[in-house]
């Protein structure tokens, strides 16, 4: 087993904002019911504003995870195996950044090993760490392969990510079952076809 030398966080976001107090998210929550035209003070409403905050803590549970770091600990011991690491079909659910609401889909994360690999395990929580922020697939399907590739260190990364967005759906354009595609595709993935293919055949795609 080896350890990763020490990189910096994989977190761009801006740490510096003061994060507000549980109070004023709560009052927050109240001057929106207000302003949908409800009385937060109703019965039914009353717990309401507690339980979205709630709901937020893991909504966004990914801004207090650092994939870097999840990614450190790695192992050499694979008795030479050098073959691709598929992991498909790995649910996730993170929020549109421009409307705050659902996006929900599969990821499929590939690696072609350098001497090391990681637990497999660590890969679904870089997808979660990602995803459980305000997010665009775009960007968030390219983060994945990122922090991969730069932690890992591997000959090659490829990840594919498909989701439905209710920005789409439930508002706007209303058209459900509408699935957004996006893929990053680096080192061997990228520069060699069949490669790439192979990846996609083992996804299904």
């Amino acid at each position: 087993m080896t350890f990763v030398p020490e990189k910096q966080p994989a977190v761009s976001e801006d740490t510096s904002i003061a994060r507000p107090t549980r109070a004023a998210a709560e009052a927050a929550v109240r001057t929106l019911i207000l302003w949908a035209g409800d009385n937060p003070d109703r019965e039914g409403l009353k717990a309401t504003p507690s339980r979205v905050v709630r709901s937020y803590e893991e909504f966004y549970a990914g801004y207090q995870q650092d994939p870097i770091e999840i990614l450190r600990t790695t192992f050499e011991e694979t008795e030479g195996y050098d073959e691709m690491v598929v992991l498909r079909d790995i649910a996730f659910e993170s929020h549109c950044e421009h409307h705050m609401v659902p996006v929900i889909g599969t990821a499929h994360v590939a690696y072609l090993p350098d001497k090391r690999v990681v637990g497999i395990s660590k890969l679904v929580r870089v997808v979660e760490a990602y995803a459980k922020r305000l997010q665009i697939q775009e960007k968030m399907t390219s983060q994945i392969a990122n922090a991969i590739n730069d932690t890992l260190r591997p000959k090659g990364v490829a990840v594919v990510m498909q989701g439905e967005h209710q920005c789409m759906t439930t508002r706007g354009v209303h058209k459900p079952g509408v699935g957004m595609v996006t893929s990053t595709m680096l080192g061997a993935f990228r520069e060699n076809a069949s490669t790439r293919r192979e990846f996609l055949a083992i996804i299904g795609k």
